[in-house]
């Protein structure tokens, strides 16, 4: 349950450091930021495996950059789905998915693998 909630505050983090530094991305309070964290997560892991498939041979001829796409509509379809979060444009969603990755990969890193133990 903690490596759950770490993962929540990661992504919170990344998305707060999205929006920090881009524009085109923002958010109301603490509060929807870690609501928008859990719906990318919870979007990211139902609807993005499914989109994932099939869109793998648009993946395969760009040599994997559609997923930077497929990354950023996840991102903008939590920011549809929570009014105090907002992403305009796809340069701002392209951004805040590389950004939210890598602090998400960090935190990953940082929180470490649960089969070690």
């Amino acid at each position: 349950m903690t490596r759950f909630l770490a993962r929540i505050v990661f992504g919170a983090l990344g998305l707060a450091l999205a929006a920090y530094l881009l524009p085109g991305v923002s958010y109301s309070g603490i509060v929807d930021l870690l609501i928008a964290a859990l719906l990318l997560g919870i979007v990211n892991a139902i609807l993005r495996p499914i989109l994932f498939v099939l869109t793998l041979p648009l993946t395969v001829i760009t040599l994997g950059l559609w997923l930077l796409v497929l990354n950023a509509a996840m991102i903008g379809l939590v920011a549809w789905l929570l009014p105090g979060f907002t992403v305009t444009g796809l340069v701002a969603g392209l951004l805040a998915a590389i950004i939210t990755g890598v602090v998400s990969w960090i935190g990953a890193i940082v929180i470490g693998d649960a089969k070690k133990v």
